[in-house]
């Protein structure tokens, strides 16, 4: 049986286990940095920058998750939710954990009055954005996505 459930503290090194494997996918093995220490501080305190779902196997292992976060629409005027990581191991994909994560991320996003639910997909990601588009997604190909970080970052502040 799968379970879909608000992440604990104690769940912080799957999480993140999870987080590293999803960089692995992603063609970025040595991109994360962060800590356990960095997700319980941050999403775990008195005002958390983010917020976790996992979904638990019938054996109540941790399988998957989905990550996310509030932001706000200025032309809808209200709050979107921001998905900013989903993954399940690909041994259980196709069993219902993904689709599972994503409704109760909907549910979320409906009970806080959000206007939009909204993530990124890396292109290449012809998996991914094929279920994406099974939900009712629309893939918004137009839009670009800009970052700014490291010495460039560092250099604009100043």
């Amino acid at each position: 049986m799968l379970v879909i459930r608000k992440a604990t503290p104690t769940d912080v090194p799957d999480v993140l286990a999870l987080v590293k494997e999803l960089a692995a996918y992603e063609r970025e093995p040595d991109a994360v940095v962060a800590t356990e220490a960095d997700f319980l501080r941050d999403g775990f305190g008195e005002a958390p920058a983010f917020h976790v779902l996992v979904a638990e196997d019938a054996a109540g292992a941790v399988i998957g998750f989905a990550l996310y976060f509030f932001s706000y629409s200025t032309w809808v005027g209200r709050r979107c939710l921001y998905l900013e990581d989903l993954f399940v191991q690909p041994e259980h994909r196709g069993k219902g954990a993904g689709v599972a994560l994503m409704k109760a991320l909907a549910k979320e996003a409906v009970a806080k009055e959000c206007r939009r639910f909204v993530w990124q997909v890396l292109d290449w990601n012809a998996p991914a954005i094929a279920f994406y588009e099974r939900l009712g997604a629309s893939v918004r190909r137009e839009w670009l996505s800009v970052r700014l970080e490291g010495e460039a970052l560092a250099a604009l502040a100043r």
